[in-house]
Formats: C-alpha cells, structure tokens, sequence
C-alpha cells in the first residue's frame, strides 16, 4: 500500500463520513418535500373524502417514522457504524415501496363532485412525488453503500495497525 493510501485510510479514524450523512440529509430532504406535496391543503379541487382515510393516517405515521430513522442513520453513518448503513438500505427499499401505495392509489381513484369526475391526484403530480421517492430512496441506497465500503475499509485499516474496531 503506498504512503499516500496508507495516510487516506488513517485520516478516518479523525475524520467523519459527511459523504454517507449528507446524502441520507438529502433524503430527508427530498422526503420533506413529497410529503409538503401530498398533504399540502390547496389540491386545485376538492378531491373528497379520499385523503381522509386510513390510509392516509398510516402514511403521515410512516413518514415521520422514515424521518427519525433517517436522521438517526445521519449521525450514525457519520461516525462509520455500519449497522445504519443496514437501516438505510431498508429506508431506502421503503421509500420505493412507498410509491406503489398512496401516490398509485390516489393516481387510479377518481372522485365524483357535483356531476363531474376529477382524479384525485392528476398525473403530474405523480410523476413529480415518484420523482422525490426515488431521489430519497437513491440518497439512502447512496449513502448506505458508500457507509458500508468505508466502515470495512476503516475496520481493515486498524486491524492492519493493531487497534480493536
């Protein structure tokens, strides 16, 4: 291993993995902004009762759910516990998923007001918060990796010294 690679890989030990923890703040925020996007009180229409469902108490549970656990997995993956980069490959699978349940769903409902038919979520702004699930599932998947790699390389570089993980 050459002299420069040697002093990289010990630079970690006083260094923080910001790379990992500003894409999960990156999800977070792309998160925030599908979430300011569905819930948000001006819809153009009156879409019904559609919102006012279950399912949509479920979904605001999740999503502060998905919020905790990603702040938490911030400051976690920052100091290379790879453990957070575990739960945000899960975050990051959960945010996928997520696409295929309320936005799908709101997508294919359509509502009748006062003799005329609206669709509950018009076809824009599906692709616009599908567009904010991926970016958000991408900064967790991102983040993850990049965690993993550096949490394994710093763990082999203080085997390779003698220091205990």
């Amino acid at each position: 291993m050459s002299d420069d690679r040697f002093i990289e890989r010990d630079r970690m030990r006083f260094t923080r993995n910001t790379l990992s923890a500003n894409l999960v703040l990156l999800a977070i925020l792309f998160d925030v902004f599908y979430f300011i996007n569905i819930y948000k009180s001006d819809v153009g229409h009156n879409v019904g009762n559609f919102y006012y469902q279950m399912r949509i108490g479920v979904s605001i549970i999740t999503n502060l759910v998905f919020l905790l656990a990603a702040f938490l997995s911030s400051e976690g993956i920052k100091n290379y516990k790879v453990s957070y980069a575990y739960l945000l490959l899960g975050l990051g699978a959960l945010q996928i998923v997520r696409i295929f349940i309320l936005p799908l769903q709101a997508l294919n409902s359509e509502v009748v007001i006062g003799g005329v038919t609206y669709h509950v979520m018009e076809t824009a702004q599906f692709v616009r918060v599908t567009i904010y699930l991926i970016l958000s599932a991408l900064g967790c998947l991102s983040a993850a990796v990049i965690g993993i790699r550096k949490s394994r390389e710093l763990n082999e570089h203080l085997a390779s010294i003698g220091q205990a993980a």
